[in-house]
This record gives structure tokens, C-alpha cells and sequence, in this order.
């Protein structure tokens, strides 16, 4: 399947659910803005992926990142951060959305595992509680939160200044 492939709606996405379901694979859902990706991003799709036989990641749209971040983020447009998460060997499909969190994501997949980065904890996932409803679980992974957007953003400035 080819990069562009893997981005598709929602809707789409959930019959393929069935089907994987189906076959007995498992699902885990990791969600994020993915803004200016770099090696935390893909060390947290990577264990993400780990704990299940396909990877959906849910992209923040511009207008959720917005809405998130703050004026002056996204820095790149999600149709282009959805692509570099496609790219990743370890993501199966990518969602783009708009919602300001993932639980009508999450009510249409059902995924089997909710897997968010080291920022939070099992208990501390915003969404358990829609995930523990169907007896989903939730986990977390990727490094300890060594790297960040906003810190790369504040490191490139720096360096195109000087």
C-alpha cells in the first residue's frame, strides 16, 4: 500500500476495523499533531506499534492544532504531516481530525489498545474512561519525552539568526 493509500477517513478506516477484527488482528489507536516530526514521534509510533498488529494514527488537523497549540501552529499543514506519518513503516492507516480530542475516534474503532506518549500514564490518559467502556485498555510509550516540537522550533530560530 502506498504512503497516500494508508490516509483515509474515518469511516473507511472503521469497516477495514471490522475486518481486522474479523481476522483477529488487533488495533492500537496513538494520537498526536506530529508537527515537524522527529525521533519522539517515531519512537512513540514504533512502541505503539509494538503492542498490537496494526497502527491508526490520528493526525490533528490545522484547525485542531490550532485550537491546541495556538496561533502560530501547525507549522506544517496536515495534509503533509499525515503524509510523513503514512511513510512510517510502523503506521498502517492515518486519520486526520478535527475534534479537540480522539473519543469519537475511539468510539468508531474501538481499538484494542489507546496508546499515548510518556507525557501522561495509563491512569492519566484523558480517554481511558471511553476505552475501559468497551474493555479497550490504554498505554503508553516512546522515550521520556526528550524531544519536542517547540523545542526544535526554539533550536532552528536560534540557528537561522545567527
Amino acid at each position: 500500500m502506498s504512503t497516500l493509500e494508508k490516509i483515509q477517513p474515518l469511516a473507511k478506516v472503521a469497516e477495514e476495523r471490522e475486518r481486522w477484527r474479523a481476522e483477529g488482528r488487533t488495533v492500537a489507536l496513538a494520537n498526536g499533531v506530529f508537527d515537524l516530526l522527529h525521533v519522539g514521534h517515531v519512537r512513540y509510533l514504533q512502541g505503539a506499534r509494538e503492542l498490537a498488529d496494526v497502527l491508526v494514527v490520528a493526525v490533528n488537523s490545522d484547525a485542531s492544532t490550532r485550537a491546541y497549540k495556538g496561533p502560530g501552529r501547525p507549522y506544517i499543514p496536515e495534509g503533509e504531516r499525515a503524509e510523513l506519518v503514512a511513510a512510517l513503516a510502523c503506521t498502517d492507516r492515518v486519520i486526520i481530525f478535527d475534534e479537540a480530542n480522539v473519543r469519537a475516534i475511539i468510539r468508531a474503532l474501538k481499538p484494542d489498545v489507546h496508546v499515548k506518549g510518556t507525557d501522561y500514564t495509563p491512569d492519566s490518559i484523558p480517554e481511558a474512561d471511553e476505552v475501559r467502556a468497551y474493555g479497550g485498555r490504554t498505554a503508553v510509550s516512546g522515550d521520556p519525552k526528550d524531544h519536542s516540537t517547540t523545542d526544535l522550533a526554539r533550536r532552528l530560530g536560534r540557528e537561522g539568526t545567527g
